[in-house]
């Protein structure tokens, strides 16, 4: 997890919590009583019912906010946690970084009394929906083509599992991969691209021709014509599933 003792270095700047986002991933933990957090960064979309967060970058565990659940250093390959150590577990856009997907999942099963709350993406709709990618930056589809999971072996795992759309305000106050879909320009900010994955690990070089075209597109006011349709939405559906699986 390297990858994020840089990465991470801009979460607490570029990615706060969006409170309707918030509320669908606490609606999907139901009663629980106690909530684990694996894959924690920052501690983004922690209920206050969080007893424990697990991260495998001290970088990330130093911005937890004061007053946050205790965390420890840790991947979800291999928790160090009894069995049945809390009502629910939760892994937010996280699963796609893990080294050993089946073994990340076991123990999020093991350690789960009654359910697990996983926030993925279906990557084949990310391409599709997502207009950066698909028009601007196919070379991050591509890069992410090798690590999303596809949502069919995910639930497979988890033993069954329902899905729930996860629409993306345009508005919305976390920063992730597409949470700027109605506002280009925001594409153009290194330290917006630096606090996303996989703009990060696909390489400013690699991105350059796809952002000067944009930037292009932008001050011509053609992304705004061919883009027109989307600038009359609040919200929009690019492939963000949110998976709930008891236990």
């Amino acid at each position: 997890m390297a990858i994020y003792d840089t990465l991470g270095a801009t979460y607490g700047r570029t990615r706060q919590p969006d409170p309707r986002i918030a509320a669908q991933v606490h609606a999907a933990l139901g009663d629980a009583a106690t909530v684990i957090n694996v894959g924690a960064g920052t501690g983004s979309y922690e209920p206050r019912q969080t007893v424990l967060a697990v991260e495998p970058s001290q970088i990330m565990i130093d911005q937890r906010p004061r007053g946050s659940a205790p965390a420890v250093c840790a991947v979800a390959e291999h928790l160090p946690l009894r069995d049945d150590a809390a009502d629910a577990v939760m892994a937010l856009l996280t699963v796609h970084h893990w080294t050993d997907l089946a073994a990340g999942i076991a123990e999020l099963r093991r350690v789960a009394r009654r359910r697990i709350v996983i926030l993925t993406w279906d990557q084949e709709i990310f391409r599709e929906r997502f207009w950066l990618v698909r028009e601007y930056l196919p070379q991050a589809a591509a890069f992410d083509d090798s690590r999303a999971v596809p949502i069919d072996r995910l639930a497979a795992l988890l033993g069954g599992a329902e899905q729930e759309p996860v629409h993306v305000p345009h508005d919305c106050t976390d920063g992730f991969g597409a949470a700027y879909w109605r506002r280009p320009h925001a594409y153009l900010d290194p330290q917006v691209r630096a606090g996303i994955s996989m703009f990060a690990q696909t390489g400013e070089d690699a991105l350059a021709p796809g952002l000067a075209a944009l930037t292009d597109d932008l001050a011509t006011g053609h992304w705004h014509r061919r883009q027109s349709d989307l600038l009359a939405l609040d919200t929009i559906d690019v492939g963000y599933r949110l998976l709930v699986a008891d236990v």
